[in-house]
């Protein structure tokens, strides 16, 4: 596989997640590298499918490499190449537009933008490239007869969460962090709540945002989400906290492994990132989205000649987003998965609705 361009690590509040054996997001650079499933010469025109990543970059323990996963699975499963491109820091949409256009003209097809972010420079570079299909994930604003819009209910899956953090909190108060306060992650904080308070009515939801848009740091810098998590632990009395913030995220689950409180994941199972490992006995569960599979699919269905286009949904009643249940310690509580399967139950039944919307 191909990286189209790289940026260097981010720097991490800890060694250890600096140290990350996966970790390459975040700053800006021009240095380009191939990785070990293709060739050392990385002939980009025989890529057949590209993404281009989000804010935090492939190694966020996250979001992104959710994506990159898919890709590398359809590298294995489908015989292809597949291509990346990273952001830069600080970049407009002059410059996704260009990362678009590149990655298109190059051959690769599908190309896969991984955020809302890219809706303004996919709505420019699709009609130009109409024989490409051009997948974006977590928007529906932008559409078009080669655009496929892949979309999750993020919603129900933080529900889930609530409900466990509610049922193991001892001291009735739980934090929520998100990374930028933008429509998506408030579904989350919608979600979370909702299922907190219909578990505990009595409990407290402790709400914090890292950013505000434009500002769009919330999603690259653990120090702000480790900043966060230690002032919901601490003078909040906070006992449990989730963050949705991409990878400002793992600042919140080293803050909460310090205070010896609980911590819940996003986007990818994050007890399972090595990244993360040092941290993982305090990473009680995470909500999952599937975007793995919704990246290989979207690829599969281009390589099959019927590309997917138009909203693609990933709800419960489809294991489109669920709930980790990878820490031992999840397992033995007995109660706390009952009350989550119960609640999941529920949910596909539409017995309980859960709010998009704080």
């Amino acid at each position: 596989m191909r990286r189209i361009t790289r940026i260097a690590t981010v720097g991490l509040a800890s060694a250890a997640l600096a140290l990350s054996a996966t970790a390459c997001g975040g700053k800006n650079s021009s240095d380009a590298s191939s990785s070990s499933s293709s060739s050392a010469s990385g002939d980009a025109k025989a890529a057949t499918a590209a993404i281009a990543y989000d804010i935090g970059g492939r190694g966020d323990q996250s979001f992104n490499d959710a994506a990159y996963a898919g890709l590398q699975k359809a590298e294995t499963d489908l015989k292809i190449k597949g291509a990346e491109a990273e952001p830069t820091d600080g970049e407009g949409e002059a410059d996704k537009v260009q990362r678009l256009t590149e990655l298109a003209r190059k051959g690769n097809n599908p190309v896969i933008g991984v955020g809302f972010a890219y809706a303004p420079a996919i709505k420019k570079v699709a009609p130009k490239f109409p024989e490409t299909t051009f997948g974006i994930i977590d928007d529906t604003s932008v559409t078009g007869p080669n655009i496929a819009n892949l979309v999750f209910n993020e919603e129900q899956g933080s529900y889930l969460a609530g409900v466990a953090a509610a049922k193991v909190s001892k001291t009735g108060t739980v934090g929520f962090i998100g990374g930028v306060e933008v429509p998506l992650i408030k579904k989350f904080e919608a979600g979370f709540t909702q299922g907190v308070k219909d578990t505990n009515p009595n409990a407290k939801v402790l709400s914090a945002y890292l950013t505000q848009p434009p500002n769009f740091d919330g999603f690259a810098k653990p120090d702000l989400g480790k900043a966060a998590a230690q002032g919901q632990l601490s003078a909040g009395g906070a006992d449990v906290v989730y963050a949705a913030a991409g990878l400002a995220g793992s600042g919140a689950i080293e803050a909460a492994h310090a205070a010896g409180k609980w911590a819940i994941g996003v986007d990818s199972d994050q007890y399972n990132q090595a990244g993360l490992s040092k941290y993982k006995d305090k990473i009680l569960t995470s909500v999952t989205k599937d975007v793995s599979d919704s990246v290989y699919n979207l690829i599969k269905s281009v390589k099959d000649g019927k590309p997917e286009n138009g909203e693609i949904r990933y709800g419960l009643d489809k294991d489109g987003v669920g709930l980790s249940d990878s820490n031992p310690e999840y397992k033995k509580m007995a109660d706390v998965i009952a009350a989550v399967e119960k609640a999941k139950a529920d949910i596909i039944s539409k017995k309980i609705t859960v709010k998009t919307a704080p």
